[in-house]
């Protein structure tokens, strides 16, 4: 089977990593594939050598033609069985390529609660006939985007993500080696955030949760990741006088070492889609507070905290119920959090589920 994934950049989030994921589970099931990517650098990239990158370098509106046409002319050359686009810029441009030419197979996933603006919405409505199968992460994305008019109930399904179990794992010696390099002492807790410095993720909220905290409480929190809101954010935490408390570790490609590392990780959003750190976290037996939004509740489930979105009061509840669990029960919370991800999102289910319905639609 030859499979062309198409995704609007390869930057640094959770969709990237899916397909970046998936498509090196595909190589060893041995089929063909290819990525197209639109824009930006590829910073999130497949482990094998077999997959051939593509860009298409649609930089503005004024290009998109020639985008077309390239990929127009990729999908003549390769002739893939199916073409799984990823993200909304990607599946537009499929769904109007195949305006011109001929796709065996499309399928249009997307990744998040919120895909933006009307407009966007108005463009998935008018082009839903262009794909064979529509997916979302989450079955609260699903439903939100059904409410919007984007698609109808029966024009779309939802399909999980999967977590490398095996990558994302507790790690003892990781764990001391960060701390001692980090200086923390024995005593201290540690919370961690993984996530683009960008509206979505609600850092502020975070922030003012932090300032409701008890000052007594020894804790610090390494924030991993980068985004135009750095600069404001930075300011947000001088304005609040928790320059000793919060660490700003820019991008890391080490996340399951930071994850063991820390005992509480927090996920603030405003929305997301399938909350794929999550369960990353999850899956390293970390604790996790998590905001009510997209999926989160879906991957936690009992396993973890769940506190209101844009409720930075509860927020810090959540924060103090974690920080004043013992070991005995962070032990147990954290064995269930990763036996939850291990029978649920695994990449082994995730990626089977993804072959399963490849093959029912060209055989």
């Amino acid at each position: 089977m030859k499979i062309l994934y198409v995704i609007t950049g390869l930057g640094v989030g959770g969709a990237e990593k899916v397909v970046t994921t998936i498509a090196d589970k595909m190589i060893s099931y041995g089929h063909s594939v290819k990525i197209v990517y639109l824009t930006g650098s590829p910073e999130t990239l497949p482990s094998s050598p077999e997959i051939e990158i593509i860009k298409l370098n649609l930089n503005s509106i004024f290009n998109l033609l020639l985008c077309i046409k390239s990929l127009r002319s990729l999908i003549n050359n390769y002739n893939p069985d199916i073409v799984h686009s990823h993200m909304f810029h990607s599946n537009i441009l499929c769904r109007i390529t195949r305006y011109i030419t001929p796709i065996n197979k499309l399928i249009c996933t997307v990744h998040n609660s919120n895909e933006g603006n009307k407009l966007r919405m108005i463009a998935y409505k008018l082009t839903n006939s262009k794909a064979d199968i529509n997916t979302n992460v989450s079955r609260e994305a699903t439903a939100s985007l059904i409410s919007k008019g984007a698609f109808k109930e029966c024009e779309i399904q939802t399909i999980y993500n999967g977590i490398d179990t095996q990558y994302f794992k507790f790690n003892d010696v990781d764990r001391e080696r960060l701390r001692n390099s980090f200086g923390i002492g024995k005593n201290s807790k540690v919370l961690i955030a993984v996530g683009s410095l960008s509206t979505q993720k609600d850092y502020p909220n975070l922030f003012n949760a932090l300032s409701n905290l008890d000052n007594e409480i020894d804790y610090k929190i390494f924030i991993v990741g980068d985004g135009i809101l750095k600069s404001h954010l930075e300011s947000i935490v001088s304005e609040k006088k928790l320059q000793n408390n919060i660490v700003f570790l820019g991008i890391r490609k080490d996340i399951p070492a930071l994850l063991s590392m820390s005992d509480i990780f927090v996920l603030p959003s405003a929305w997301e889609g399938f909350g794929l750190v999550v369960a990353e976290a999850m899956a390293c037996e970390r604790i996790v507070v998590a905001t009510d939004c997209g999926g989160v509740s879906e991957v936690l489930g009992d396993a973890g905290i769940l506190v209101p979105n844009k409720n930075s009061i509860r927020l810090a509840e959540g924060l103090k119920k974690a920080l004043m669990l013992n070991d005995e029960s962070c032990f147990s919370m954290g064995k269930r959090a990763r036996k939850r991800v291990l029978n649920h999102y695994s990449l082994d289910i995730s990626s089977s589920t993804w072959l399963d319905l490849y093959k029912k639609l060209i055989y």
